[in-house]
């Protein structure tokens, strides 16, 4: 079990969600934080409830699909803060649409933020994870990063590669006292769907309307991810539906048929 007391953690798409609830549980533990986001008056939010918590903290408007904003927030947490030995590569962003509608400035915004976000976070603040002695990485992927699903081909294309990174970076840091964790949650109660970028249709506000009611509390989400820092973990699966998902695809690897699909579709009306 690793001690987070004392330690310096950043997580980047903490105005909300998942974000937010991992830094304040990361807190919980005595870590400083170094939080980050777009959404300004989010993170101040996020900011004012942590202060009243008690924890030490820094604030940070980062675009992370730029990359030579990325850059500077490294150097902005080392003036801030000294070291840093946690990073939360969390932001995240989707859009709802057939590859056929899909607009490619659209299908570049989400690899922007949803990709190189993540291996921005791990690369720049990697030497500085080396300069402290250990280090953890924890990337978010996704119950969609675990198979395809229609309409989601930008951000499944986006979640299997945050997948694949990790775990090859996981194997180069293995001899250098650094985790990799990469995180696999299906639904959880966030803005992300509500924010999405796509067509304002039928499919869409079922989609919200199912996650406001079944999704999981991002609270319970943060436990997990946090508990999985302590003990070292590799690879986290997050609530029912993606540990079943993960299951019944250990278990019947190749895609699921057309016909199968073709049913699933026309109940779902995804597309």
């Amino acid at each position: 079990m690793r001690s987070l007391d004392k330690r310096v953690a950043v997580v980047t798409g903490a105005a909300s969600g998942i974000g937010r609830a991992t830094a304040k549980a990361l807190a919980a533990k005595g870590c400083e934080l170094a939080i980050a986001d777009l959404d300004e008056a989010g993170l101040a939010e996020t900011a004012r409830e942590l202060t009243r918590a008690g924890a030490e903290l820094s604030t940070h408007i980062v675009d992370v699909g730029d990359r030579q904003r990325m850059q500077a927030f490294a150097d902005e947490v080392i003036e801030a803060h000294g070291r840093a030995h946690i990073v939360i590569n969390n932001a995240g962003v989707t859009v709802n649409a057939t590859l056929e509608d899909h607009d490619l400035d659209d299908f570049e915004w989400i690899v922007g933020v949803n990709l190189w976000g993540v291996i921005y976070g791990c690369k720049f603040f990697l030497p500085h994870l080396q300069a402290a002695g250990w280090g953890t990485f924890v990337n978010l992927s996704s119950m969609f990063g675990l198979t395809g699903v229609p309409s989601q081909s930008a951000y499944c294309a986006t979640k299997f590669a945050v997948r694949g990174f990790s775990e090859s970076l996981a194997m180069e840091l293995a001899n250098q006292n650094i985790d990799v964790i990469s995180v696999h949650p299906g639904g959880i109660r966030t803005n992300i769907v509500r924010n999405s970028r796509g067509p304002e249709d039928a499919a869409r506000q079922r989609v919200i309307n199912w996650f406001d009611r079944h999704a999981m509390p991002p609270e319970k989400a943060a436990a997990r991810i946090v508990s999985a820092i302590e003990r070292r973990r590799q690879r986290v699966v997050i609530t029912p539906e993606a540990r079943v998902t993960d299951l019944l695809k250990r278990l019947y690897p190749p895609p699921i048929p057309r016909r199968l699909a073709s049913w699933a579709i026309r109940k779902s009306k995804l597309v």
